[in-house]
């Protein structure tokens, strides 16, 4: 997927959208760019998939079912804040505060048969296609 060449290692991804609307198919998409040839699952009920790439990490997160910082805190996700993982981060919103400002923000909605996708680059970066 295009989308893995905009992404450097630290950087930070919002995924946001309706309940349904592809968030796991595009963080799939994100890590097969990366070269990730393995099976990419959804974190629902994991809260976080990690994926050892060869120069970097991804956390594949889904705050979906957090309730509290104090559970966020619990997961341990500064021990990755480490300048090399990438965060995927599925249903951010009402946790955007705990994470520094994300590089990329990519919006999905329903839309009929199909869906919408905004992406919204905070960190401007040549890409060449």
């Amino acid at each position: 997927m295009l989308i893995a060449k905009s992404i450097d290692p630290g950087n930070i991804v919002f995924i946001q959208g309706d309940l349904g609307s592809g968030k796991t198919t595009i963080a799939r998409g994100i890590l097969h760019g990366f070269g990730y040839e393995g099976v990419v699952t959804s974190p629902t009920y994991t809260l976080v998939e990690l994926y050892e790439l060869v120069k970097f990490r991804v956390a594949h997160m889904d705050l979906y079912r957090i309730e509290s910082t104090e559970e966020l805190e619990a997961i341990g996700l500064r021990d990755y804040f480490d300048g090399q993982t990438i965060f995927l981060i599925e249903w951010p919103e009402q946790f955007s505060f705990f994470f520094p400002k994300p590089n990329l923000r990519i919006y999905l909605k329903l839309a009929g048969e199909g869906r919408k996708v905004w992406i919204e680059h905070l960190k401007p970066k040549y890409v060449e296609l």
